[in-house]
């Protein structure tokens, strides 16, 4: 402690000691009405003691993502803000800071060569500055008076605290609820107060422009009225914003308004400014409002408040119109990548023609179907079609990355952020699709508590890294695919649901192939594409093929042929070259539905004889892969595309065990 901090805490103690200073002391204690009432609730009320000098308090990354969910449509309308404010101080070396009502730093921008400094001093992500919690600074006080404020050096409560200076402004909602802090603040600087008074009016300025912001997001489909004492500003700046519903009284007002209009209403005992009637405050009338649209020259735009007879300019916005469809679709041309998927089932094609209408647009895709329909090939295809084709694909299965590390894989990590992280840190695999693509598999077995990390991403294109402060920019489009129904996910509470309308900026439905008209064509392609010399099919074949009920859709088909290819003569596959489960007897449909889950419990009965013989058709495949594979299950997981856990879930389902553990020998 030096000399300057224990003056401080002599000075706090003094002031605190009497509700009301004697008059010498009044004249040592340099200090306006607000500080001194600030520091007498942190004694009397908060029960803090001002010789007791504390650390700043930075909440770990779990729980500041909470309080950054609780407020994230918000902050994002604020960051432009945010930015814009830090542009015109970051030269004087200022941090800017977002805080919600809770004193949380849920935002931030600062010079990174200086964050270790800012960090220890509180001026960081993540920091909490209530006034119960830190004693007099800028954002709690602002918080409990609700008034923009600077608390420079030694005004603060806390010793630790006197090198900085911080100027905070309060951000209402469009219903008067203190809603979030904006605050910027240094880490020096001169020793006289007045000179942050510049800061103060940039912070109001800009507090202003976010809360008007977000006045027009939130009340777009209402009537909104642009109101200014000068005709010059009303339509570019208006100082005070109205909503009205269509009966015409006001559902919303920014705080500027709320304060002239509560000045009207002064007479009026028990009055709120929520609910009045247009034609109670101002000398117009409802119906008149068409005379006050943005055509008209402002000066002719002038109406009276009723009680004070104040003059203001008006400019009226209609609610927004709902987007209505063109009355006829306009042709567009297939990208080659899309029309290779199909060869004419007309289910899929109309998913095509969307798919092509949409290859370049900036919302982001959801695929659905099921598993092994060929949602993967789907977005590669969209990705291959679109002005991102030269950038990566980055597919990512949800399902497959360990609970414990999709955290990182997604997001990426600092050197040493967790433990087992290294010393190297590592681009996470958002990051690593910057530019193009990244294709989310399986994306309802995301862990919810990711979901959140996710929706900032899609948001704000910027990823936060494990460990770091700042996050880092990226441009991509997101295309998710499930063969889950999210809906169902979101009514259950394990899915979110700001996430799922984000995803769902369009989505497509892919048709089974047991449903596909196309079949034929695709087990030709499919025969082309494979490895080795040229082979064609029997007839015979080839109806089995058709009658087949194909549980695993195109993953299913692919691994047959491959499968027929390999054991068949002379380049002619005939039906006894195909595997049991296919060149069977063809099995009623409700004998081969594809199961709700591939990984649910045993459906057998695990106390009877293994008799493969009484495999459904996709058990009787797999056992297929198994023998012809001599029981390598690492192979068999490889050859058909799924994860060696999921293939132990799959035998287990079926109750298949390798020859060695049927003999009491471990698996291999």
């Amino acid at each position: 402690m030096d000399l300057r901090q224990r003056e401080h805490i002599e000075t706090v103690v003094q002031a605190t000691a009497y509700l009301s200073p004697p008059a010498l002391l009044a004249e040592r204690i340099a200090h306006d009405a607000i500080i001194q009432n600030s520091w007498r609730r942190c004694v009397h009320q908060y029960g803090l003691d001002p010789s007791r000098m504390q650390e700043a308090r930075i909440l770990p990354q779990t729980r500041l993502r909470e309080h950054q969910e609780r407020i994230d449509d918000f902050a994002r309308i604020a960051r432009h803000g945010l930015q814009s404010l830090h542009a015109q101080v970051a030269a004087l070396s200022y941090v800017v800071l977002l805080t919600d009502a809770q004193g949380v730093t849920v935002d931030y921008i600062g010079d990174t060569h200086s964050d270790a400094a800012l960090r220890h001093a509180g001026l960081y992500l993540g920091a909490e500055w209530s006034e119960s919690g830190a004693g007099t600074c800028a954002v709690g006080t602002a918080l409990v008076t609700g008034q923009a404020l600077t608390v420079h050096q030694a005004d603060h409560f806390d010793a630790t605290h006197i090198p900085l200076t911080c100027t905070a402004a309060p951000l209402f909602d469009t219903h008067g609820k203190l809603h979030a802090i904006l605050d910027i603040s240094a880490l020096v600087s001169p020793q006289a107060k007045d000179s942050q008074g510049l800061a103060l009016q940039m912070v109001r300025i800009y507090a202003a422009h976010i809360e008007n912001a977000n006045f027009l997001r939130a009340h777009r489909r209402d009537w909104i009225l642009k109101l200014n004492v000068a005709p010059e500003f009303v339509d570019v700046n208006p100082e005070y914003l109205l909503a009205l519903d269509d009966a015409g009284r006001i559902v919303g007002h920014n705080h500027r308004a709320r304060l002239m209009l509560e000045t009207e209403l002064a007479g009026m005992p028990g009055a709120t400014v929520l609910g009045q009637p247009f034609e109670t405050l101002f000398d117009a009338r409802l119906e008149d409002l068409g005379r006050y649209v943005y055509s008209r020259p402002s000066e002719q735009r002038l109406v009276a408040l009723n009680r004070s007879g104040g003059l203001l300019y008006l400019s009226v916005m209609p609610p927004a119109l709902g987007w209505q469809a063109p009355a006829a679709p306009v042709p567009v041309a297939m990208p080659a990548p899309l029309a290779a998927l199909s060869g004419g089932d007309a289910a899929l094609a109309q998913q095509l023609e969307r798919a092509a209408r949409l290859v370049d647009s900036p919302i982001h895709l959801l695929i659905q179907g099921e598993t092994g329909s060929g949602k993967e090939f789907f977005a590669k295809a969209l990705h291959q079609a679109s002005a991102r084709r030269a950038g990566p694909f980055v597919a990512v299965n949800c399902a497959a990355i360990p609970e414990t590390l999709i955290e990182s894989e997604l997001f990426g990590h600092l050197p040493n952020s967790f433990s087992g992280a290294g010393s190297r840190g590592k681009r996470g695999l958002i990051q690593e699709a910057d530019g193009g693509t990244l294709f989310l598999d399986e994306i309802g077995d995301m862990p919810r508590e990711l979901q959140s990390r996710l929706l900032r991403v899609l948001a704000e294109g910027e990823v936060l890294p494990v460990g770091a402060a700042r996050p880092v920019p990226v441009r991509l489009r997101v295309i998710s695919a499930t063969h889950h129904r999210l809906e169902q996910l979101v009514a259950e509470g394990r899915f979110r649901e700001d996430l799922y309308y984000r995803l769902n900026g369009a989505r497509f439905e892919l048709p089974p192939l047991r449903e596909r008209t196309d079949l034929d064509w695709l087990v030709r392609k499919l025969l082309q594409e494979g490895a080795g010399a040229p082979v064609t099919l029997s007839p015979a074949a080839s109806e089995r093929l058709r009658r087949h009920r194909w549980p695993g859709n195109l993953r299913e088909l692919r691994n047959v042929l491959e499968y027929a290819r390999a054991v068949c003569s002379g380049g002619y596959i005939d039906v006894h070259d195909l595997p049991d489960a296919v060149a069977g007897a063809a099995v009623p449909a409700a004998a081969t539905a594809v199961p709700a889950s591939a990984d649910r419990a045993p459906d057998h009965d695990a106390t009877a004889p293994f008799d493969p013989h009484q495999l459904p058709p996709e058990g009787m495949l797999l056992m297929q892969y198994l023998r012809a594979s001599g029981w390598n299950l690492s192979a068999v997981a490889r050859q058909i595309g799924i994860s060696r856990m999921t293939l132990y879930r799959r035998m287990e389902r079926y109750g298949i065990q390798s020859p060695n553990r049927r003999d009491g020998g471990a698996q291999a």
